[in-house]
């Protein structure tokens, strides 16, 4: 019997247990941990009132915990390291509207590494 696949949005890091967050974790990176990302949202810096809105999502089999993906909803691009002013710009120029953009990134950390978060043993390519 195969149990369907299903998506859920955290509008906080705290609606998740900090162990099955960090249980996916490929590795010790420090800015994708359950404790840093919280550290962000409870001291304000990213929250609703400084455009960045969480919009964590998470990937279930059932119940089981199968990936997870930091995610903000952004209303402007200030703190990204990714400077798409111009794209913003054009936007603008074209009647459309760039913001709010759904954003895979941690706030105001200019550094590379892991997004998505995927449970050992899982089949990664699918």
């Amino acid at each position: 019997m195969s149990v369907s696949l299903h998506f859920e949005w955290l509008s906080q890091i705290d609606e998740i247990d900090a162990q099955h967050w960090n249980a996916l974790l490929p590795s010790d990176y420090p800015f994708v941990q359950h404790a840093f990302l919280a550290a962000l949202e409870r001291s304000g810096a990213a929250a609703k009132n400084s455009g960045w809105l969480p919009q964590h999502l998470l990937l279930r089999r059932g119940k089981q915990l199968v990936a997870a993906m930091p995610l903000y909803l952004k209303t402007h691009s200030y703190g990204e390291y990714v400077f798409d002013w111009s794209w913003a710009d054009a936007w603008q120029r074209s009647g459309l509207h760039y913001y709010p953009k759904l954003l895979c990134a941690i706030p105001f950390t200019p550094a590379t590494g892991p997004r998505v978060l995927i449970a050992p043993g899982e089949n990664v390519a699918a």
